[in-house]
């Protein structure tokens, strides 16, 4: 029992690994969508809950700004995606404020 709890706490580690770093290089394209932002550089850590909510949000999350500000400068587990500008970022902020759920 002790081995299972071992293995499943160093796997958690290398797919938590995955998702961390201090930054990422992904531009978006000029025209993408918010959602093809999200499925590009949010979805390999970010799993969409179902098909209309893509996350769930504090109160204090529940805002453009916030959001924006998170992803362009990351946290201790998510990497900061600086090359989200301008209206692509509005884009994505407002798929992710449009498609969560707040709690």
């Amino acid at each position: 029992m002790k081995k299972t709890h071992f293995l499943v706490a160093v796997s958690a580690l290398f797919i938590l690994a995955g998702c961390g770093g201090s930054s990422n290089d992904y531009s978006p394209p000029a025209d993408a969508s918010g959602e093809r932002i999200f499925s590009t550089a949010c979805s390999e850590c970010h799993k969409p809950l179902s098909a209309n909510k893509a996350m769930i949000l504090s109160e204090k999350m529940a805002n453009k700004e916030a959001i924006i500000k998170k992803f362009q400068s990351g946290s201790m587990r998510m990497p900061a995606f600086k090359n989200i500008q301008g209206e692509a970022a509005d884009r994505l902020a407002e798929y992710i404020l449009t498609n969560s759920e707040v709690k």
